[in-house]
């Protein structure tokens, strides 16, 4: 079987002439386009034509690139944030650490004045960290017997009484903090006079004033100061304000809670009374040793 085109395309003349006649049509367009910008507004007006087919087709090309740019604009602005998070957390500790620095050099001054009110040698001494017993307030200091402490002297801050040395090492000590259970401490109301002893562990963070008489002159605020009757607080040191007075006519005593002045649980720096007594004491152990390298040898 034989296969021929259709007669619409056998009509009219020959290819070749057909093909002569677009190449010449195409010739004399280029030149009169060249030379009198003929076809300009007919450029002007297919590209109008065509412009919505162009979008269209670019549509692909734009959407991807949208995608490539929204993901890596918010990989940019995600490194951004990290940074400025970082920068803001790097920032607020340098400005908690200037904060802690200025509070600590106010208070070391503080506690310079304070050595210098106190009739006693004094040393200054930083807590490493706080003892582990829940049952017991207890602090342990960078200094111990090879700097000069010596169990049953006082530590004080710019407020008050802090406690006393209870036991120490060559290198550090064990501090009783004055709310600790086993720590008493001989005072007087500064008001009037008044002599009681306080104790710790009455309540956590407070002290009670035991055996006062129920009519006892003493009152919500007063001041509670060292006594010096013991030997080991120098007399007159700020050791609690009164918080509360709750006098029982029946067992004839008052019940009386004391709140510290001293920053027991605020500051890292403390001052180590070397007390007389103290003093003595370790003239007296290190005597013997003294005495027997005095003696002559058999």
């Amino acid at each position: 079987m034989q296969y021929s085109p259709p007669s619409f395309f056998k009509q009219g003349p020959p290819a070749w002439i057909r093909l002569m006649f677009f190449v010449f049509l195409a010739l004399v367009m280029l030149v009169a386009d060249t030379r009198m910008r003929a076809l300009d507004a007919v450029r002007e007006a297919v590209s109008v034509v065509l412009y919505p087919f162009q979008r269209v087709m670019l549509l692909p090309r734009d959407g991807v690139q949208y995608v490539a740019e929204f993901f890596e604009v918010n990989s940019s602005v995600q490194q951004e944030i990290e940074l400025m998070r970082r920068q803001r957390i790097e920032m607020a500790q340098v400005t908690t650490q200037a904060a802690q620095l200025a509070a600590e050099n106010a208070q070391l001054r503080r506690l310079l004045g304070a050595s210098e009110r106190v009739p006693a040698p004094a040393a200054l001494v930083q807590v490493l960290y706080e003892s582990r017993d829940p049952f017991s307030r207890r602090l342990i200091i960078d200094k111990g017997s090879h700097h000069g402490i010596l169990a049953g002297m006082p530590v004080i801050d710019d407020g008050g009484v802090v406690g006393q040395v209870v036991r120490t090492t060559p290198m550090t000590s064990e501090v009783a903090l004055l709310t600790d259970r086993v720590q008493s401490i001989p005072i007087q109301v500064l008001r009037n006079g008044l002599r009681g002893i306080t104790h710790g562990g009455e309540i956590a963070g407070r002290l009670g004033l035991r055996f006062m008489a129920a009519d006892a002159d003493i009152q919500v605020g007063d001041t509670l100061v060292t006594s010096g009757l013991d030997g080991i607080y120098p007399e007159g040191l700020p050791v609690a304000t009164v918080e509360s007075v709750e006098r029982d006519a029946g067992s004839g005593f008052a019940r009386i809670l004391c709140k510290p002045v001293a920053g027991l649980d605020r500051y890292r720096h403390f001052l180590v009374l070397q007390t007389v007594e103290a003093q003595d004491v370790e003239a007296q152990a290190a005597g013997p040793s003294r005495n027997e390298s005095s003696l002559p040898s058999p």
